[in-house]
C-alpha cells in the first residue's frame, strides 16, 4: 500500500492537480518536516510512481516532484477503492441523501 500513509495521498493529490509541485509546497501541504516528506518522496519515486527533478533557483538547489503516468494510474485507482469503501459504508454522496 504505497499511497496508503495519509502524506502520500497528500502529495498524490497536489501532484494529480499540478505538472509538478517544489518540495517546500509539498512540505507545506503535508506538514511533515523535510526529512519525513524526503522519506515520503523516495518512497513514491521507488516503484515509479512519481518523477524527481533537482534544479537551480534563487541560488539554491530545488527539488520538484511530478506524478508520472504510473503514479496516477495508482492514485485514481486508491481513489475509487476509497469510493467503494465510502459508498459501502454508506457515507458517499451524504450531501444528496435526506434524514
Amino acid at each position: 500500500m504505497i499511497l496508503h500513509p495519509p502524506a502520500r495521498l497528500q502529495i498524490a493529490a497536489v501532484l494529480a492537480a499540478v505538472s509538478e509541485a517544489e518540495f517546500a509546497k509539498l512540505r507545506e501541504v503535508t506538514g511533515v518536516s523535510d526529512s519525513v516528506l524526503s522519506k515520503h518522496l523516495a518512497a513514491l519515486s521507488e516503484p515509479g510512481y512519481i518523477k524527481l527533478r533537482k534544479a537551480p533557483a534563487n541560488g539554491r538547489q530545488r527539488t520538484w516532484a511530478s506524478l508520472t503516468r504510473k503514479g496516477r494510474k495508482a492514485f485514481t485507482e486508491h481513489v475509487a477503492a476509497l469510493n467503494r469503501i465510502m459508498s459501502t459504508a454508506g457515507l458517499a454522496d451524504t450531501a444528496d441523501q435526506k434524514v
